[in-house]
């Protein structure tokens, strides 16, 4: 998704934050959330830190500040922007999807034409099932109550999505503020899925609920073949990523 940060969180960090080679200690003692025009405030000792662009760091609900600042307030001696994946979403909402936010909607209604639970797999039956079982419901969610009628297939062979269906779904983006926009770009390519997506993003599953439905071939072959540890530790980090990512839009609603 060329508009949207890498959500590797050190590829994120470098990128977001363009660090240079020396590290950021930390300068500040008291980190707190203020009220103020616009929104509320994240400081550090008062004053207001900048985004990557250079613009106030400020957000539009008491919540999502103190999630950004409870990562200011973590830091310890040097500042870490890898443990930092709020204030990242933060500042891309404010420096980069206000200002490309159509194209970053295409780019979640694409995700749409190839949704991941629109793809059954053909062999084994059970995994088949399964895959039935758990995203139909999804599917026929997105259909009654957002308008967003995708038809699922058999196998991997790319089947074209109604049209209609996609433009729903970049017009629903487009109904969200640049914050919340921000969340649902970085779930949708996390999940696979605009339909999960946007289910996390109105609170219909919580972020752990639709990482373990976007895996579900995944978790399958790990019941037949074991789990590496290279393996688990990237998944443990995804994992962490989406409930993030449901903590933030949480955080949005008040």
């Amino acid at each position: 998704m060329s508009h949207i940060p890498p959500l590797d969180p050190n590829v994120a960090a470098r990128k977001g934050f363009r660090e240079s080679e020396e590290r950021l200690k930390r300068f500040w003692t008291a980190v707190d959330v203020v009220e103020g025009k616009g929104g509320w405030s994240v400081t550090l000792d008062g004053r207001t830190p900048k985004t990557p662009a250079h613009a106030q760091l400020v957000l539009p609900t008491e919540a999502a500040a103190r999630l950004v600042a409870d990562e200011w307030a973590a830091q310890g001696e040097f500042l870490d922007p890898a443990t930092m994946p709020a204030t990242r979403l933060a500042s891309t909402a404010i420096d980069r999807v206000s200002q490309v936010r159509e194209p970053v909607a295409d780019e979640i209604a694409a995700f749409a034409g190839s949704d991941l639970v629109c793809y059954l797999a053909e062999h084994p039956a059970s995994l088949a099932e399964e895959q039935a079982r758990e995203w139909t419901p999804w599917r026929d969610w997105a259909a009654l109550e957002l308008g967003v009628v995708l038809q699922p297939v058999e196998g991997v062979i790319h089947r074209a999505q109604d049209r209609a269906a996609i433009a729903r779904v970049r017009e629903l983006a487009l109904r969200l503020d640049d914050f919340v926009l921000t969340g649902l770009a970085m779930a949708t390519p996390l999940l696979g899925s605009a339909v999960l997506a946007m289910a996390l993003q109105r609170g219909l599953l919580s972020g752990a609920e639709a990482f373990e439905l976007s895996r579900l071939d995944e978790a399958f072959q790990e019941r037949q073949w074991g789990v590496d540890a290279e393996a688990a530790e990237r998944t443990a980090a995804r994992r962490a990523e989406a409930v993030l990512i449901d903590r933030w839009f949480r955080a949005l609603q008040g």
